[in-house]
């Protein structure tokens, strides 16, 4: 994809003109003037918040801490590497996108959960409570949450349900997060700091109205299989129906054991059933003893059930157009592996006019967290959109 040369505004003049909306731009990340012009457009909102999405050829940490130093102590600056972009022009690749949440309808307060790789769950929850409290929702106001967690320090799964318990009825959308599309060490950056190994909570309120968005496409076959060997931590199946996971899986999939490549695993994703949906656990690569590495957790015990694709840019035209009203934006986080399989079938076009059309800003993702759930091969969102009237 080509990155734009200079920033560019959410295409409808009366949201951009609108105190109340959030802004997008889209710079190159090799620019050597990000900081200015991410400023420069982010400045007259009086920001609360701005979001970075992308690897800067500066540094994340140097953006960040060069962003709080223009716009102030009061807006918080919180960004993440990115297997991809979604701007105002829909997918972008090799840019940073800049989300910026105006002051006079936003408010925003963070808490760094340390240690991902670890799980100190009591740690995790002592801070999202103390963070809770010290914000102090207006209850007349909307709230909800947004999660970037390091993909490779795993464990989204314990975060996502912490989450969900520490704050009950609170609306979060959250985004695994890598560099590049071959899954390498990325950044998650608060305030201009780097945190490694590290999760970032954002607790943010609004006097828009909000509405939370998921789809995936695939529906289940009759193809079943129960993990019948696993190795929870590393996320490694090492048995279906008692025998060899890749060579099991390659039997329910119809596809020869050799063959199994990263387009095979986002054509046949397993589902996992949970709370009447079915949630996608993706196939990250097959181990040297015949194993399936996923993005998500497993233990033996689990049904799965191979997928079977669906219309992905159908159902998500469905999906956004089911919201009560036409969002202001959506802060979208979208699975790489989908838009692998739209570049691969040569729709990823027709994808970024919807991303457009529907004002999706965010990125690409290696797993997405919904309703208490860490999930793979989704798009997860949350809608921007004007206040109710009357």
């Amino acid at each position: 994809m080509t990155s734009l040369p200079r920033p560019e505004s959410v295409p409808d003049p009366a949201a951009a003109a609108s105190d109340r909306a959030p802004r997008v731009v889209t710079v190159q990340a090799r620019a050597g003037d990000l900081v200015p012009r991410i400023a420069g457009a982010m400045a007259p909102l009086a920001p609360a918040l701005v979001l970075i999405f992308g690897m800067p050829a500066c540094g994340l940490a140097a953006l960040g801490a060069g962003l709080r130093d223009r716009l102030g102590a009061g807006c918080h600056v919180v960004g993440c590497a990115s297997a991809g972009e979604i701007g105002p022009q829909g997918y972008a690749q090799d840019s940073v996108v800049a989300l910026g949440f105006p002051g006079a309808s936003f408010r925003a307060g963070l808490c760094v959960l340390r240690d991902q790789a670890q799980v100190p769950v009591s740690a995790w929850m002592a801070s999202l409570r103390r963070l809770h409290a010290e914000f102090r929702p207006d209850l007349r106001r909307a709230s909800f949450g947004v999660l970037l967690a390091d993909a490779l320090a795993r464990h989204e799964d314990v975060l996502a349900a912490t989450l969900d318990a520490a704050m009950p009825g609170l609306p979060v959308v959250g985004a695994s997060t890598a560099r590049g599309i071959d899954f390498q060490q990325g950044a998650i950056m608060a305030d201009g700091d780097e945190h490694p190994g590290a999760a970032v909570f954002l607790l943010i309120e609004t006097d828009l109205a909000v509405a939370e968005i998921s789809f995936s496409h695939f529906s289940p076959t009759d193809r079943r299989a129960v993990v019948t060997a696993a190795d929870p931590p590393n996320r490694i199946i090492l048995e279906l129906n008692a025998e060899p996971a890749a060579q099991e899986y390659a039997r329910l999939a119809g596809i020869p054991e050799s063959a199994l490549t990263a387009t095979e695993f986002a054509r046949h994703p397993l589902l996992l059933r949970a709370g009447r949906r079915d949630h996608v656990r993706a196939i990250r690569a097959v181990t040297p003893g015949g194993g399936l590495q996923l993005l998500s957790g497993i233990e033996a015990g689990n049904i799965l059930t191979v997928g079977r694709a669906m219309d992905m840019t159908r159902g998500f035209a469905d999906a956004l157009d089911a919201l009560p009203q036409p969002p202001l934006m959506v802060l979208g986080f979208d699975c790489i592996l989908r838009r692998l399989a739209l570049e691969r079938a040569g729709m990823a076009g027709q994808m970024s006019q919807l991303l457009a059309r529907y004002r999706v800003a965010g990125f690409n993702t290696y797993g997405e967290q919904h309703g208490g759930m860490h999930v793979n091969q989704t798009f997860v969102g949350m809608a921007l959109m004007p206040p109710a009237t009357g």
